[in-house]
């Protein structure tokens, strides 16, 4: 069986390592072991299947003949199709490099923003989908013109060198400085995917509302009554890079037409909550209010460990106002 019986061989092998290296990917392999299946992903498959369905036919070089007479041009024309392995190979790199970010803006537009899931399948589908189109284009092309891999091409870097009368350049120099610059590309990207940059650290801190209407003043429960059990939900969302612990503090304050706390403060509960990295918990604080007055406010003091003594909004991490009244 010749090698043209095997031309889709390249772009299965690039779908099924695409299929492979995703689901490594989406485990919990770490260290240089992650790096290493990263890089293929990254900086090659996508732009080999690119280059595959732009140029679907072997490198082949023609002579075309002009009638003198008619075109004055007495000398043949050189026509040049396809591609050299070594072009493959860096073309394939190249196209990468700027699949790769495409596809991470079209992430950050996801609900689930630039992180590894939604890039990783991106760039695999996009992959995948490049390579069927790929196998397409090269069908379509004749037999005698379709680009098959082959052993003598195994060799990207270092082909075998045949001379033509337009050059006699030996390119195996070149070929020397393309293989460095590829080799500082595989260095930083691999720094970059073994230090990927992070935002800084926050929290997120709200209360629970109600479904907003023409019959409420306010999203969250505003009234209570002196003497009565009532309760309070928070809502924390820790984007710490770390598992947290915080405190929840609700204090009853007074304040003044200015909205200023004038110092009557009542305490009325007090929880501690653990929550994982990227995980939201709803903490409910239950109390029981004694001071009364249209202007009273609960404030919601939020701290990463243990409260102080004597809580308060400037030693406070977050802080919620919620005017009420109290009957």
């Amino acid at each position: 069986m010749s090698d043209t019986d095997w031309w889709f061989l390249d772009l299965a092998v690039v779908i099924a390592t695409t299929g492979a290296l995703s689901i490594g990917l989406f485990t919990a392999i770490s260290g240089p072991l992650r790096i290493a299946l990263a890089l293929p992903l990254v900086l090659f498959l996508p732009g080999y299947a690119l280059v595959s369905a732009l140029f679907p036919d072997k490198a082949d070089e023609t002579y075309q003949d002009f009638d003198e007479e008619k075109t004055g041009l007495g000398n043949p024309l050189l026509l040049t199709r396809g591609l050299e392995p070594i072009e493959r190979g860096i073309l394939s790199i190249v196209f990468s490099v700027a699949i790769v970010p495409a596809i991470t803006l079209f992430a950050s537009a996801t609900p689930r923003g630039v992180t590894l899931d939604p890039v990783l399948l991106g760039v695999a589908l996009t992959t995948i989908s490049l390579s069927l189109l790929a196998i397409g284009t090269r069908y379509r092309c004749p037999p005698e013109q379709r680009f098959a891999p082959t052993r003598t091409e195994l060799s990207v870097f270092f082909p075998r060198f045949r001379p033509t009368t337009y050059s006699e350049t030996n390119p195996r120099p070149y070929n020397i400085a393309i293989v460095l610059a590829l080799g500082v590309l595989l260095l930083s990207a691999g720094f970059a995917v073994a230090n990927p940059p992070q935002h800084e650290g926050y929290t997120e801190f709200a209360v629970e509302t109600t479904e907003v209407d023409g019959d409420i003043e306010t999203m969250y429960d505003a009234t209570y009554t002196a003497g009565d059990p009532a309760d309070l939900t928070a809502s924390i969302t820790n984007q710490e890079h770390s598992e947290q612990t915080y405190t929840t503090v609700a204090l009853l304050e007074r304040v003044d037409e200015s909205g200023e706390p004038t110092g009557e403060t009542e305490q009325l509960a007090s929880t501690s909550t653990t929550v994982a990295d990227g995980d939201t918990a709803e903490p409910t604080l239950e109390f029981t209010p004694s001071m009364q007055g249209d202007d009273l406010q609960v404030t919601l003091l939020l701290y990463q460990g243990d409260a102080p003594a004597e809580p308060d909004a400037e030693s406070a991490y977050r802080v919620i106002e919620l005017p009420v009244v109290v009957e």
